[in-house]
This record gives structure tokens, C-alpha cells and sequence, in this order.
């Protein structure tokens, strides 16, 4: 054990770490019934399961919050909390299943954790070539079972919102297979592990859902 005190935070972080927690604490009261239910699933729930939901949600929660801030600053960086390396670059929403995720930079292991995420080195949304876009089949990436072809998907971005219509299915072997980012049109991949109700988690298999563009709203420059 030592007397030494620890070294105080310099003003600027301390003031960034102070906001950040004003802001989640104003999220949590807005959200409050969201937040108790995946408490809930955390303490009587299936072992870590409810866990890994709540923790979900909560990430999202603070990502969305991020994505907004970051959409009214015309698409500036803005993290979701102070020592994130990652940040939100876009939204996803299905109508038809109401459901509504904010993508993430960057496809590690560590971002999916919180959310879906951009592959880089794929196309741009709306651009021409394949936009994919990676998630955890037992979190964020669970609704993708529940799509039909003909569904429509919407990506939005800081260059507009784009419409792509899903088109087909497949389950892929990564160890023999690669997605390829190149199209002659515009594509739009979600990739999510398979099957969903695996107990163990990853594996090689990857069920790809394949949408192509159909409509682009840009945003005036």
C-alpha cells in the first residue's frame, strides 16, 4: 500500500468525463423503462445473456445520443463516451420490424460489442460497390432472421439517406469464402454469425443479407 495520491485528471478531461456523465444520466432518466427491463434480464435473467442484452442497450442508447449530436454538427466526429475509439457514422432502420440501429466505425471484435459496424474498405453508403455492415447475431444483429425479400432497409449517413431492398439470403463459409466489396451496382450487405440459436459463440458460418439501392437522398453541400 502507498500514500501517494493519485494524479488528478488534467481540468479538460475531467470537464469532457463531467459532461459526458450529465448527459448519460439525462439518457437513463429519458429511457428509464428500456434500461430497467435489461436490468432486470441482467440480475434473474439466463446467466450472462441478460447481461450482454442490457449492456446492448445501454450502448446504443449513448451511441444514438452521439449520432444525433454528430448530425447536427453536419457529420463531426463525436464520441460516445470520452475513451471510445470508435463513433457513429450512420443509421439503420427497417420499417417494417421497427427497428432502428446506429453503425459504428470500424468492424473489430471490441466495437461490435456496442453496436453494428462499418467494414472499412467497403463502398460508402449509396455509392457504388457493397456497404457492409457487421453485427451480433444474439444482440443488434437478432432481427435479421425476421427479414423478407422486398424488405426495405434505410442507411443514412452524412451524405443523405439511402433506400436498398433486400434481395436474397445466404450462409457463407469464411474460411473458403470472402465478401467481396466491388459491384457493378450498389449493394448493401448485413453479416451477421450463423446459426442464431448457436450456444457457442462465433464459428466460421456467416449469414449475409444482401439488399441493393433503390433510392438516394443526398444531403445539399
Amino acid at each position: 500500500m502507498t500514500n501517494t495520491k493519485p494524479a488528478a485528471l488534467p481540468r479538460r478531461t475531467e470537464g469532457r468525463v463531467a459532461a459526458w456523465i450529465e448527459r448519460l444520466r439525462r439518457l437513463i432518466a429519458a429511457d428509464r423503462i428500456a434500461l430497467a427491463t435489461g436490468a432486470l434480464l441482467a440480475i434473474v435473467g439466463f446467466g450472462g445473456s441478460g447481461y450482454v442484452h442490457a449492456k446492448a442497450a445501454l450502448a446504443q442508447l449513448l451511441v444514438r445520443d452521439a449520432w444525433q449530436r454528430s448530425v447536427s454538427l453536419g457529420g463531426a466526429i463525436v464520441k460516445p463516451w470520452p475513451w471510445a475509439d470508435t463513433w457513429p457514422v450512420a443509421e439503420l432502420d427497417v420499417p417494417r420490424l421497427r427497428r432502428r440501429q446506429y453503425v459504428l466505425a470500424g468492424a473489430s471484435g471490441r466495437t461490435l460489442a456496442f453496436g453494428p459496424a462499418l467494414s472499412p474498405g467497403a463502398a460508402e453508403p449509396g455509392a457504388r460497390g457493397r456497404v457492409v455492415v457487421s453485427g451480433h447475431r444474439d444482440t443488434h444483429f437478432a432481427f435479421l432472421r425476421e427479414l423478407e425479400v422486398g424488405d426495405r432497409i434505410w442507411l443514412a449517413d452524412a451524405r443523405g439517406r439511402h433506400a436498398y431492398e433486400v434481395v436474397s439470403f445466404e450462409v457463407a463459409d469464411a474460411r473458403i469464402a470472402r465478401l467481396r466489396v466491388d459491384s457493378d451496382d450498389a449493394r448493401l450487405a448485413l453479416v451477421t454469425c450463423w446459426p442464431f440459436d448457436a450456444v457457442t459463440p462465433g464459428g466460421p458460418l456467416r449469414y449475409v443479407v444482401e439488399a441493393r439501392l433503390v433510392a438516394s437522398a443526398f444531403t445539399p453541400s
